[in-house]
């Protein structure tokens, strides 16, 4: 008699800093070692939970950047100015530090290696962080399927992974889009991206047929960001011919 799976329980692991990197002003990676910790898919997010001395917790759901690894694995964090949790790990955690993990979490929002179709992500501000997860576990993996990333943030100096994201591009099929939305960057001597075309503006259907790939081509579409940001995107790509069943989105809000 076949067996149904039965889904694992969730439980708090505790996490420890390996490394912290600052990858914006306002964005910060943890690279932390979990044990016990299996493995995730791109895609997938982990919560966070902070406790007190006093008992008091709080607790945040946080994106996975990192390609899956058992033991192992990164968060970028955006920092929000009154936030309970973002506050402390982007400012004051450092190598060494503890706190509680539990994960993975979601399964719809993921890319599976083996699917043959063209990668297409659209990411608004943090939202990079599970695109950036797909990039990585697509190099990981030796996938030669096209990907394209169009990424809107508000200036050059918003960009989260910048220097990665143009090495990504030299030694593989990745190709990358840059919309600045802030004016007024160029003024005060922010340079763009390099090697990348970029656009002042925010995402509109001229600059979707530009740098998307057409409907015809039948891509994974994946798109994260803000509310605003993932309702455009989404209003865009079905008005391009994009099926809306197969549009993935994940968004977030001001105190996500």
């Amino acid at each position: 008699m076949a067996r149904t799976a039965v889904p694992r329980r969730l439980t708090w692991l505790v996490a420890t800093i390996r490394e912290t990197r600052d990858e914006t002003s306002t964005a910060r990676t943890l690279a932390i070692d979990v044990p016990g910790w299996d493995g995730h898919e791109p895609g997938q997010h982990v919560a966070v939970r902070l406790t007190a001395d006093d008992g008091y917790s709080a607790q945040r759901d946080y994106s996975i950047g990192s390609a899956p690894e058992a033991g192992r694995l990164e968060i970028t964090v955006q920092r929000m100015v009154d936030g309970e949790v973002s506050p402390y790990l982007n400012g004051i955690a450092e190598p060494g530090d503890q706190f509680e993990v539990r994960g993975p979490i979601g399964g719809w929002y993921t890319w599976h290696a083996d699917d043959p179709r063209p990668l297409l992500l659209l990411a608004g501000g943090s939202g990079i962080v599970p695109l950036m997860s797909m990039i990585r576990t697509h190099a990981q993996v030796n996938s030669q399927v096209p990907v394209r990333l169009i990424y809107s943030a508000r200036t050059p100096a918003d960009v989260i992974y910048a220097a990665e994201i143009a090495q990504r591009q030299r030694a593989s099929p990745l190709a990358a889009t840059y919309l600045y939305t802030r004016r007024g960057w160029a003024a005060r001597g922010i340079a763009p991206a390099a090697d990348s075309p970029s656009y002042p503006t925010r995402l509109n259907a001229r600059i979707l047929a530009e740098t998307a790939f057409p409907a015809e081509q039948n891509p994974a579409v994946y798109v994260c960001g803000p509310s605003g940001f993932v309702e455009a995107a989404a209003d865009l790509l079905v008005a391009a011919g994009h099926p809306a069943g197969g549009i993935k989105t994940e968004r977030f809000g001001p105190t996500s």
